[in-house]
């Protein structure tokens, strides 16, 4: 290869280890925002939609669900004007984070942050230069134009009607609306790309969707390589870049460059355990693309530790991949079991689609919560992962036939699971 081949080839690895996370956001921003024909649209941008029945194998929008904390989901268009979130006084485990462009988080209102109180929160665009008026309890600014939400609500006790009164209790509207003021001019119309799945995941046209999404982007000073390493491809945020009239030659480089990133994305994930740096605000990410692009690909819109702590099973004791087929055994020690503030939970998923598993006892997760759970007398939990149900089912998490992984997730760890300490016990067949 010349010279130029083998620079180009490099820009093109480079631009998708910066930009694989925003095409993994768009996915789901294209379902959920902008396709009306979707079974996932949630109404357009500025609405919320709610779920309040636990995930089920039938629920797609994004990888690695959990049922713990049914999710209500909006999208957020800054253009035009700030937008303010307000929530009542919540007295179970919630969240609102607003995750940006790249997937990196704004902000966060919710229990573990600004706490149980009843507030009303500023969602600002990287271009807002104002102030916040009275009544504004806190201010997120967003580094991109667009911002979305995957806010999480505990299912209590009190059960489905409970929850869902506190999930429209969430209300957003426009500042202008909030001050009972003249609404500015409207953003210009946006045509946004219709979500194409291989051709943005596997050909040079994921350029062609980066260079529309930076529209809304704002170059940030970290990330001033990457994007230098894009301009050199023609892809330099005006939304104008496309394939069409491209040497054979310049689209092979923008090919190889690619299947590069790719491969090396997969061989990080298959030896990526817990969630630690996966996710966070701009101050703890900035810079760290292969971290946001593992997070985007194991679980999208995960939470930092300091939230909830993620560890899962890629590999059973015995260095295998575990399937359902054959039973295995977790035992937590007493001392090994998560400490956390709220609750934890473990939940199977089948591989490689990473989403629940039917079975025929409707249980997808299991955890502290979990009725009739058993502990044995010196404090120790065994949980059984298996297809077939085992003969003691009390503490059994049904697994698929095939191949799965099980995650767990801890909620207001403890210092441990915060700063990465804490172990998982070995899966182990039996």
């Amino acid at each position: 290869m010349t010279k130029v081949e083998n620079e180009r080839r490099a820009a093109a690895k480079a631009g998708y280890e910066f930009g694989y996370a925003m095409v993994e956001n768009y996915r789901t921003l294209y379902a959920q925002a902008v396709d009306t024909n979707d079974s996932r649209f949630v109404g357009g941008f500025g609405v919320y939609r709610y779920y309040s029945q636990p995930a089920r194998p039938e629920n797609t929008d994004i990888v690695t669900p959990n049922n713990d904390t049914p999710y209500a989901w909006a999208w957020i268009d800054l253009r035009a004007e700030p937008w303010v979130v307000t929530v009542p006084s919540i007295d179970r485990y919630y969240i609102l984070p607003f995750h940006d462009l790249y997937t990196i988080y704004a902000g966060y209102v919710g229990a573990a942050t600004t706490g149980p109180g009843a507030g009303s929160y500023l969602l600002a665009g990287p271009s807002w230069q104002g102030t916040a008026p009275d009544g504004i309890t806190g201010v997120i600014h967003s580094a991109t134009d667009i911002v979305g939400t995957l806010t999480r609500t505990e299912l209590t006790d009190e059960g489905v009607d409970s929850l869902r009164t506190v999930q429209t209790s969430y209300r957003l509207q426009p500042l202008s609306a909030f001050t009972n003021q003249e609404a500015p001019p409207p953003a210009p119309t946006v045509s946004w790309p219709r979500w194409d799945e291989h051709a943005f995941t596997a050909t040079p046209r994921f350029f062609e969707l980066i260079d529309f999404l930076l529209q809304f982007a704002p170059a940030l000073p970290e990330d001033a390589d990457a994007r230098a390493a894009l301009a050199t491809l023609g892809v330099d945020g005006s939304g104008t870049f496309v394939l069409d009239g491209l040497e054979p030659n310049a689209l092979a480089d923008l090919q190889a460059g690619l299947d590069d990133g790719v491969a090396a994305l997969a061989a990080a994930a298959a030896s990526s355990t817990t969630s630690i740096g996966l996710f966070g605000t701009h101050a703890e990410m900035a810079g760290k693309y292969l971290n946001r692009n593992l997070g985007a690909m194991k679980g999208i819109y995960g939470l930092p530790t300091s939230e909830a702590w993620y560890g899962g099973w890629l590999l059973d004791a015995a260095g295998n991949h575990p399937i359902g087929a054959h039973p295995h055994t977790v035992t937590f020690t007493a001392d090994q079991l998560p400490k956390v503030k709220f609750f934890w939970s473990m939940t199977m998923y089948r591989l490689p689609e990473r989403l629940l598993v039917d079975n025929p006892i409707d249980r997808y997760s299991i955890g502290d919560r979990t009725p009739g759970l058993h502990y044995a007398a010196d404090g120790s939990l065994t949980i059984t992962m298996s297809h077939d149900e085992p003969v003691e089912p009390a503490n059994w998490l049904p697994a698929p036939d095939g191949p799965f992984t099980a995650i767990l997730r801890g909620y207001g760890g403890d210092e441990s699971m915060v700063t990465g300490a804490y172990q998982l016990p070995p899966l182990t067949p039996t």
